[in-house]
């Protein structure tokens, strides 16, 4: 299929005057990232040097995509606006509600039984307001859009972290909340922080073991889990343009777990490769006409320390494959070194299942690689030692996967072929287990691995690889196997060693799909009534936010002190808490449960002020809304890492939380809180989170010099009758403080539409 033609031409024939133009207006050559970021500023943007790290500018991205869980808030967020059509082309995909349990059929069966209302919702609202609609069973979000939709040179936002992906093919795809899509939908301008730039600059070529989710592994370790943040990266060089196309995505896509804004790569012949193999020539030959627009100036690449904030050089000859993890994506770690820190570190040694797939790692490329693993565990007479589940990332995939017998090299040595879905990756997955608390280790070649992630259970050591690594160490059954170095025992009794896997960049018979699972929305679709049943448990439309009462916050008393890592995860887990991604009521009962009470080391167990007994987070959360008492979370660094759920900032909205003090913020979800009318501040002084309390509560007295800039100062009340007097920061601009006056965004959006 080919899309959006006509408006891709429309932006490729304006570009070369708005490079040049930009150009000129700063004095010097252009990265990338500048290049799209300034062809890209909303009508209503004046054109000037923005400050990176510092001026907000409003921006026209090209289009929006939707996940199926974050799709449902923000659709009901739509539908509030008061818009008869969204403004820019949008789509929704379901991938996120199947779940994974015995296989492709039955569970895609099961998840259409049982999500039929939420789908059924989907599918009416996008055809209501013309959203293309991509049917469960088509694919995961972001190897669709992928293969339908990212261009080079564009601009597209995305209710799912991981729509940086679209980044490899040369895109500046940024991950938002549902709120931010809305201003999109309703023809409003999106508004971001001028990202700082990070350059990388890869030389030497891939080959062996070592792929291109190894160049994002050693990344993360370079740069960790906050590294990236308020920052783009792009990678440029000889070696980033031999890898191709998908393998330039899988580098994008994790590019989320360094809290990059985004990441992208320079358009070139491997993306000119695969535009053509998708069907999309005409945008191939379209981009090839202003091909030096599309990538950085020459002069940046001949001197990128002039242009990037940071710069990091990797040679891919000499890079190793990595194996990350656990518990956090940017524990990195060269095979070669992985056994001894496994020994060290005493992780369970047993590996019990290997998963390979997700958005990051789903491509024909992809599962190649592996499936030359698989080919010669049969070969070579080797018993596979762990679980094999392999998810294909759309049905394009699939289906030539299938018919090209990859698939097949997978089943015969036991691989289960899950959905075309998110599944085990965000928790979707009805993990066979006798005990679902052990400790235990996986290996998956997905991209997050943080406690609970993949199977609910805290104690599941989860590690990250490609594909092929994965593929490999399944067939060891052990943690400690290298196998660029290692032998395994065979059923004979001989000792075999692995040889380099052989992939396919693309397939030689090229894709194959009988119905790749789309329907596009109807030319009026004006009539289709929204019905949402009052009693629904998944669906609640819904109520405008209050707005602020021009009063100071007094008596805010403390819901929960989080310790250490908080991640949207543990402020609003997945996994079976999907169902009620469209229920606010419903959903809250999540809040926070997978946070750590730092007074008693414990998750979901906070002490209610007004009781003074312990209770589960959402349940005092609740009692203090019964009772109009307003409450405070604190948080450690990089509170809100990981997934754009805006749930995260939606359920303390609605369960009456009026502020969140942390050390430091992730971008999305510091965004997100601000979206939904809450105060988000950071500690001027970071050890004063050791100040705060277990009885403690706060006053916000200065609440009328709200301005940008400004600080606030906070009265801690202690039980004992002393007090204490921090400040906070914020980085609110003017427009983020109407929000905040109007309850929301959504707010403020409706009124001036109105």
């Amino acid at each position: 299929m080919l899309f959006d033609t006509e408006f891709i031409k429309k932006i490729y024939a304006q570009y070369p005057e708005k490079v040049n133009k930009a150009r000129k207006l700063l004095g010097r050559y252009l990265t990338l990232s500048e290049k799209i970021l300034y062809t890209h500023l909303h009508e209503r943007q004046e054109l000037k040097d923005f400050k990176r790290g510092e001026d907000y500018v409003n921006f026209a991205p090209d289009r929006i995509a939707m996940q199926d869980a974050t799709a449902q808030m923000a659709l009901l967020q739509f539908i509030n606006a008061g818009k008869e059509k969204v403004a820019v082309p949008t789509t929704v995909h379901c991938d996120h509600l199947i779940q994974a349990h015995s296989g492709a059929i039955a569970d895609l069966m099961d998840a259409k039984d049982k999500n039929a209302e939420v789908f059924h919702f989907l599918e009416s609202v996008s055809a209501k307001y013309g959203i293309g609609f991509w049917k469960p069973g088509a694919g995961i979000i972001h190897q669709v859009v992928l293969e339908n939709y990212a261009f080079p040179g564009g601009m597209m936002i995305g209710t799912d972290s991981h729509t940086v992906n679209a980044g490899g093919m040369g895109m500046v795809a940024i991950g938002v909340g549902g709120a931010d899509a809305v201003d999109v939908m309703a023809g409003m301008p999106w508004e971001l922080k001028m990202p700082r730039l990070i350059g990388v600059k890869l030389t030497g070529r891939l080959s062996g073991w070592t792929s291109a989710k190894d160049v994002i592994l050693k990344v993360a370790g370079i740069l960790t889990v906050k590294g990236g943040t308020g920052s783009i990266v792009e990678y440029f060089g000889e070696g980033a343009d031999s890898i191709s196309a998908t393998g330039k995505g899988t580098i994008c896509n994790m590019g989320a777990e360094i809290g990059a804004t985004t990441s992208n790569f320079a358009y070139g012949e491997k993306m000119r490769t695969y535009l053509h193999e998708t069907g999309r020539k005409e945008i191939a030959d379209l981009a090839d006409n202003i091909i030096q627009d599309l990538r950085a100036d020459k002069e940046v690449y001949a001197n990128p320390e002039k242009y990037f904030d940071e710069l990091i050089e990797i040679n891919l000859s000499e890079l190793e494959p990595h194996i990350n993890g656990p518990f956090t994506p940017d524990a990195a770690y060269p095979i070669s070194e992985f056994v001894k820190v496994v020994k060290e570190k005493a992780y369970p040694l047993e590996l019990e299942v290997g998963l390979i797939g997700s958005c990051t790692n789903s491509s024909y490329e992809d599962l190649t690689r592996a499936a030359s693993i698989a080919t010669q565990a049969k070969e070579k007479n080797i018993e596979v030692k762990s679980d094999f589940i392999i998810t294909p990332g759309s049905e394009q995939v699939r289906q030539t996967a299938e018919r090209d017998g990859i698939l097949k090299e997978f089943e015969e040595i036991g691989g289960i072929v899950m959905a075309n879905a998110c599944g085990p990756c965000i928790g979707q997955w009805n993990r066979h287990s006798n005990d679902p608390e052990r400790k235990n280790s996986i290996i998956t070649s997905f991209n997050r691995n943080f406690a609970k992630r993949n199977d609910g259970n805290p104690n599941t050591h989860s590690f990250v690889a490609s594909p092929e690594i994965v593929t490999a160490m399944t067939l060891a059954g052990t943690l400690c196997f290298n196998p660029l170095s290692d032998t395994l025992d065979n059923k004979n009794g001989e000792k075999v060693k692995l040889d380099e896997p052989m992939g396919i960049e693309l397939p030689p018979q090229g894709f194959d799909v009988d119905d790749p699972g789309y329907n596009p929305p109807p030319s009026d679709g004006s009539s289709i009534v929204i019905d949402v049943k009052p009693d629904s448990e998944r669906l609640q439309l819904l109520k405008p936010f209050k707005p602020w009462s021009r009063e100071d916050f007094k008596d805010l008393h403390l819901l929960i002190k989080a310790k250490g890592k908080c991640t949207t995860d543990h402020i609003s887990m997945a996994g079976s808490w999907l169902r009620y991604r469209g229920h606010l009521d419903n959903i809250s009962n999540n809040l926070l449960i997978g946070a750590i009470n730092t007074f008693n080391d414990k998750t979901n167990n906070i002490k209610n002020l007004l009781s003074g007994e312990y209770d589960k987070v959402p349940n005092v959360a609740r009692d203090y809304k019964s009772k109009n008492v307003s409450s405070i979370v604190i948080g450690d660094e990089n509170y809100g890492e990981g997934s754009s759920r805006e749930h995260a900032a939606m359920e303390p909205r609605h369960l009456n939380v009026k502020v969140v003090l942390v050390k430091s913020f992730a971008r999305i979800h510091e965004t997100n809180l601000k979206k939904q009318g809450m105060l988000a501040l950071t500690f001027e002084n970071k050890n004063d989170y050791e100040k705060i309390q277990e009885d403690d509560r706060f006053e916000i007295s200065n609440m009328d010099q709200f301005a940008p800039g400004s600080q606030f100062e906070i009265v801690i009340h202690h039980k004992d009758g002393t007090e204490e007097t921090i400040k906070a920061n914020h980085t609110y601009n003017p427009v983020q403080i109407e929000w905040f006056k109007a309850g929301s965004a959504l707010n403020l959006i409706r009124k001036q539409i109105a």
